[in-house]
């Protein structure tokens, strides 16, 4: 770990429960004030429990706070983003000589070589340095949230295919499960590329994700897997590139209970000759309730789980969309 991000985080320590083995864990970069760690201006914290307790006992939490390892301190000045003619810069909130604009953003590029290890990033909303969208923007005095933090949009114009999330959205159901499942999507990607890549293994890949992908955009996964089909067989790793950018644009869209309906019947028709009559119509109307939203998404497919260990297939072993993410986080409990 180079020592900027030493400088930028009172420890570089492993949050995780002990119960994990070290390679099960995923490698999450996050603000540091976000697990406790007194890095803010006024010397405080704020600390996230379900992040650091209930993520953490998946995640290797690697925390950085851009501000600390510029050098500002605590307590310190707090600074803003002013749109100026010469951009946007980031001054301080009472003395606009106090510009840090540059040494911000030199510090995040300088941050890429563990920024390349990680497979996703969770950063502190509205802050003139971390927040990912919507941070105020001063013009004459006058806020617009338009803006990114200097060390976000550094972090996300590097790795414009890592998941990144704001701590604030995670308390969204549908965002929360989103990002967890693009955080194992990448984390699965990083594993392939570190196996070596091949038409096969990325078809395979394909083949194990096409639902799930199905579940966010299903004309866009149709011209993915087009994409595989028609690629240059001989540029593998080239067509690879493409199709992961395109792959992770796919998941950060919403899913939607109407897609989601349509990968359940999809599945449900593999099993079309191995169920009887009673086993079918519940089937149906097991899917149906979860079109009503009478039941979460997690009953459903519970029960394909269940058909298919009875009748197994497979493709359904690495089908991503009956398990996208360890079960114990019960995400989709909650969709």
């Amino acid at each position: 770990m180079p020592d900027s991000v030493l400088k930028g985080s009172s420890a570089i320590t492993d949050h995780t429960a002990e119960s994990f083995p070290d390679k099960e864990r995923i490698q999450i970069g996050i603000s540091s004030c976000l697990l406790g760690e007194r890095v803010r201006f006024d010397k405080g914290h704020k600390n996230n429990s379900y992040i650091k307790n209930t993520l953490g006992n998946y995640f290797t939490f690697h925390p950085f706070c851009p501000e600390m390892a510029i050098g500002l301190g605590t307590p310190r000045e707090t600074i803003r983003l002013v749109d100026t003619e010469d951009g946007i810069r980031a001054v301080g909130n009472k003395t606009e000589g106090h510009d840090v604009t540059e040494r911000m953003k030199t510090n995040a590029e300088e941050q890429a070589d563990w920024h390349k290890d990680l497979c996703g990033y969770i950063l502190k909303k509205d802050s003139p340095s971390c927040g990912m969208e919507r941070v105020k923007v001063y013009k004459k005095d006058m806020p617009e949230r338009i803006g990114s933090g200097l060390y976000a949009e550094v972090l996300m114009r590097n790795f414009p295919n890592l998941p990144v999330e704001e701590e604030g959205r995670l308390g969204d159901t549908v965002l929360r499960e989103n990002f967890i499942k693009r955080v194992y999507a990448y984390r699965d990607w990083k594993d392939l590329d570190d196996a070596g890549l091949s038409m096969k293994a990325l078809t395979d890949f394909h083949s194990a994700y096409k639902y799930a992908l199905m579940s966010h955009d299903q004309d866009r996964t149709r011209v993915l897997g087009k994409m595989l089909g028609d690629g240059n067989k001989s540029k593998v790793e080239s067509l690879a590139d493409c199709y992961f950018s395109e792959m992770m644009q796919i998941l950060k869209i919403r899913a939607t209970r109407k897609n989601h309906v349509n990968v359940l019947q999809h599945l449900q028709g593999f099993l079309k000759n191995d169920l009887d009559k009673e086993d079918k119509a519940e089937m149906v109307e097991t899917i149906s309730q979860y079109r009503e939203s009478l039941v979460p998404l997690v009953v459903p497919i519970v029960l394909l789980r269940h058909h298919f260990r009875r009748h197994p297939k497979a493709f359904v072993e690495r089908c991503k969309f009956l398990a996208p993410h360890p079960s114990e986080l019960t995400l989709l409990n909650s969709l």
